[in-house]
């Protein structure tokens, strides 16, 4: 495992299910902490991008190379002493697993919702590939982060402003309760 809990993390990845806010709270989150922000739905091949606009739900198998992508990324970003904000779904175990690989300078920024929230926001998103119709196969799949993934878990019933707030300041905290910096970064 990097060795790197003390100090500020490399990259942060913002999961949830279709309709949490992923995007939205990662690229606001990214603007807030001046780091770069990349969408997770970009590193999909274009046979996963049609598979989900015709209402499939995407394999494992469909998924493995896309989550290696993202997880080539952050070793890039890490690597290069960047900084990024990562939107991705990453809903079981297993796919976080891909993308952290060790590294204890990743953190998973959890979006948590209920099924009624998330399917009132879906119903009003135009133009993206991932029908509302999903949705129940997309909580059926979600394994909530485990402690031991030392998540930072958000509560999606709030403004923008204040999810992003949360997330910072639950960051600053774990990071002063761990004995690093409380201040460096974030």
């Amino acid at each position: 495992m990097n060795d790197e809990a003390c100090g500020p993390p490399c990259a942060l990845i913002v999961m949830g299910v279709s309709g949490s806010g992923k995007s939205t709270i990662a690229a606001r989150l990214a603007e807030r902490l001046n780091w770069a922000y990349e969408d997770g739905d970009r590193f999909h091949p274009p046979r996963n991008v049609a598979k989900m606009s015709a209402g499939q739900p995407l394999t494992d198998e469909d998924r493995w190379p896309w989550l290696q992508a993202i997880a080539d990324e952050i070793d890039r970003v890490c690597r290069s002493g960047g900084h990024a904000v990562i939107a991705c779904s990453a809903l079981k175990r297993a796919y976080r697993d891909v993308l952290v690989h060790g590294r204890s300078d990743v953190r998973i920024v959890f979006l948590c919702g209920t099924p009624a929230l998330i399917a009132d926001r879906l119903a009003g998103r135009k133009g993206h590939f991932m029908p509302p119709g999903l949705l129940d196969s997309q909580f059926k799949t979600l394994e909530p982060p485990a402690g031991d993934e030392n998540p930072v878990i958000v509560s999606i019933d709030a403004s923008v402003e204040s999810i992003v707030e949360d997330v910072v300041r639950q960051l600053k905290t774990s990071r002063a309760d761990r004995g690093g910096p409380a201040r460096n970064r974030i």
